[in-house]
Order: structure tokens, then sequence, then C-alpha cells
């Protein structure tokens, strides 16, 4: 079993969110969902970018941060989109991660100290045509660069393909994601 933080992408804490946490549990996994967005939720993407925007990118960050601290010594991160923001800032910062998953975006390492922990392993899922995930390409070829890092592409350009509630929402690719994601958490060194 494996503690998992989890953080929702710029919608908020949508009901497939929710779901794919409980997918975790069912595997056996102890899994928290902060709502960074204090219960708000969106319809569109742009809309939960703005409230993201209102609150600030570095404010979501550490909203992360503070959920953290309420987590066992060795735990997991992951994040859909903008949740990738708090994700990656503990993965780079917070010794008690042991592996992080980074669902559709990724993070110039430079915002969050220049370099990724030794031996941190990360998982990075990503549309190969969305428009979002190529914002981030250069990111992605960063993090791929690493030891421990795993790249996974989907034949797909749409964003949030792992979340039913959305448009978005591809059920094979969404399955694939949730499998190579609890193979990779079923293969963190165990502490």
């Amino acid at each position: 079993m494996a503690e998992i933080l989890l953080f929702h992408h710029a919608l908020g804490l949508t009901p497939g969110v929710v779901g794919f946490a409980e997918a975790l549990r069912a595997a056996g996994h102890d899994v928290d969902t902060p709502d960074l967005y204090s219960g708000t939720v969106f319809d569109s993407i742009d809309a939960g970018v703005a409230h993201a925007e209102s609150i600030g990118f570095e404010r979501i960050a550490e909203l992360g941060a503070t959920h953290a601290e309420r987590r066992g010594q060795h735990f997991v991160v992951a994040g859909f989109s903008l949740g990738v923001l708090p994700a990656q800032r503990l993965a780079q910062q917070h010794p008690g991660v042991i592996g992080a998953l980074l669902y559709h975006s990724a993070v110039p390492l430079s915002v969050f100290g220049g370099s990724w922990p030794a031996s941190l392993p990360v998982q990075i899922h990503m549309g190969s045509d969305d428009p979002f995930a190529a914002e981030d390409r250069a990111a992605v070829d960063e993090l791929t660069s690493v030891a421990g890092a795993e790249l996974h592409q989907y034949d797909t350009a749409k964003h949030l393909i792992a979340d039913p509630s959305t448009g978005d929402y591809e059920s094979p690719l969404a399955a694939r994601l949730l499998a190579r994601s609890l193979e990779f958490i079923a293969d963190l060194p165990k502490t």
C-alpha cells in the first residue's frame, strides 16, 4: 500500500478526479484528494484557469505543500494538469516523496529549484496531440532526461482523458493510464 496525495486539475475536484482516487483506493492505496478550490468546480478549463490565476499559481503550489504536512513520512504525489504544480513542487522539494505521477502537464525544473532529486521516479502521461501538453513539451523533455523517468503518450488531442466528468474522457486510454500508474506505484521502493 502507498500513501498518495492526488491534486485536481483546473476544473476543480470533479467527480471524475474523486472516481480516479477511488480506483487507486480499490487497489489498496491510501489516497488524499485536497480541494484546492474549496468546493468550487468549473465547466470549462478557461474558467478554471482564470480562477487559478485569481488565487495565484504560486499559492496553489503552497496549498499542496500544506497538505503534504499531514501525510506520512513516505508518499507518492500525483497531479492532473494544474495539479502538477503542487505535485511537482513537492517532488522537487519534499524529502518524503517517493514517486511522482504527472498527468497532462509538466513544469520546468527551474520553477521549483532547478533539479530533480536523484533516484526519484517520475511517470508522465499526456496526449500526443494535446494542445495544452504541447505548451509543456520543453519541460517534459527536461524531465524525461532524468534517471527513473517514464513518458507515456496517448494517441489523442484531448486533455483530461482520465476524468469521466469531462468531455475529454476516453475510457480505453483512461484504463491504460490507471493501469500504468498502478504498476508504477507497485514498483516503488518499499519504505
